[in-house]
């Protein structure tokens, strides 16, 4: 402790703390600074730091230690040159379309979409007058046939949410960057682990790292990759006035549950498909949306986009229809009824009056959702349990 700091009388000293520096040593873990706001020794310094996402910590919201150890890990896992955390799932989405959408440009949609994605395009096409136009997912000569002048963005998920609908990444991406149309995919579903869209030409891959990065169900946090370091800089200065930014301990909570990702991930694979299996063969289901099962339309898709598994999230219909989907997720004990995936937990869902409740008849129609779906995202419970619930609840219908 300094002399200057010795002289400092007591109301003085308790507000300046000594801070320790970790020296001859590295701790294991990834150190929480929660701190907010950081001090410099001049004034170029500070103005310097106000510049770039990689320069120096000035204050949390432009980016902090712990957050920017997490940025780094999803960007190296993904392939990608910078990343943006964000304080949710939607956070890091509408960030990305406000940065890079102005009043009058065109979007191209695939029609299988997250219940809140669908919704922040639909405000900005009432809002901004943002065209949108939606896609199968599976043929580039549709999104050709699709673009327009004024077409900014191509928007996709690796696999669909909630009827588990693989997209032609390769395809659809190569059409959009003939047209040079940024290409923009969530990858929440699969993963860095099981696929990675800029290996396909992506520019920007989206994460709720709510769901399965984070893993556990404490945690609310998103992020957005960059191929491009200038698309991530343009980005960030939007975002900055944006303020979704992502609070350290959420970082911190994120990066401790995804050192167990590869061992969650394989346990999600496996369970889902052999539950997938056990559901297509009951006389109460209709239809099982796995693409793990040879019958599932986009399965060879899935053995080439997809070879390390398809994830823990699909769907599948009930022939009673709307009201055996709510008997149905009312009924389940091992398994809650409740919204989000990704955790340890097994997790059911009516996405019709739920999760894509925003969507009219004919727009869930479109995106593959029937009156009796229900969504499953699996968790790492021992499968026979797990099917042991399933089979009761089916019983009750």
């Amino acid at each position: 402790m300094s002399d200057h700091h010795r002289a400092l009388r007591p109301e003085s000293r308790i507000v300046h703390p000594p801070v320790e520096e970790v020296t001859g040593s590295r701790p294991l873990g990834v150190p929480l600074h929660q701190g907010h706001v950081f001090a410099f020794p001049d004034s170029d310094t500070l103005a310097d730091a106000f510049g770039a996402p990689d320069g120096a910590f000035l204050y949390s919201r432009f980016g902090n230690p712990t957050v920017r150890s997490l940025e780094r890990a999803v960007a190296d896992l993904e392939g990608g040159s910078g990343a943006l955390a964000a304080s949710s799932g939607m956070g890091a989405i509408t960030t990305v379309l406000l940065a890079l959408l102005r009043s009058g440009d065109h979007v191209i949609a695939q029609q299988s979409l997250y219940g809140g994605t669908f919704a922040a395009l639909a405000d900005l096409t009432a809002r901004w007058g943002v065209a949108v136009t939606f896609v199968r997912g599976d043929d580039p000569e549709e999104v050709r046939a699709a673009l327009r002048p004024t077409t900014r963005l191509l928007y996709l998920e690796t696999v669909s949410n909630p009827v588990a609908r693989v997209t032609d990444l390769p395809a659809l991406i190569g059409a959009a960057r003939e047209a040079g149309v940024l290409s923009v995919v969530d990858n929440t579903f699969t993963t860095p682990l099981l696929c990675r869209p800029i290996e396909h030409s992506a520019d920007i891959v989206l994460h709720s790292a709510t769901k399965y990065l984070g893993g556990h169900s404490d945690v609310l946090a998103g992020i957005a990759v960059f191929a491009d370091a200038g698309l991530h800089h343009r980005v960030w200065h939007h975002a900055l006035e944006q303020g979704a930014a992502l609070d350290p301990f959420a970082a911190w909570l994120t990066l401790r549950g995804m050192q167990t990702l590869g061992l969650r991930m394989r346990r999600h694979n496996e369970v889902a498909l052999d539950l997938a299996g056990r559901l297509a063969a009951h006389p109460a289901v209709a239809a099982v949306h796995h693409p793990g099962l040879p019958g599932h339309p986009d399965h060879e898709r899935a053995r080439r986009l997809l070879p390390d598994g398809q994830g823990g999230v699909f769907a599948f219909d009930l022939a009673g229809g709307r009201e055996a989907a709510r008997t149905f997720v009312g009924a389940v004990r091992l398994a809650s009824l409740a919204p989000s995936l990704g955790g340890v937990h097994t997790l059911v869902l009516h996405p019709a009056s739920t999760s894509h409740r925003q969507l009219s008849d004919d727009e869930l129609t479109a995106a593959g959702i029937g009156p009796g779906t229900v969504r499953i995202a699996v968790g790492i419970e021992h499968p026979e349990d797990l099917w042991a619930d399933l089979e009761q609840a089916l019983a009750g219908l």
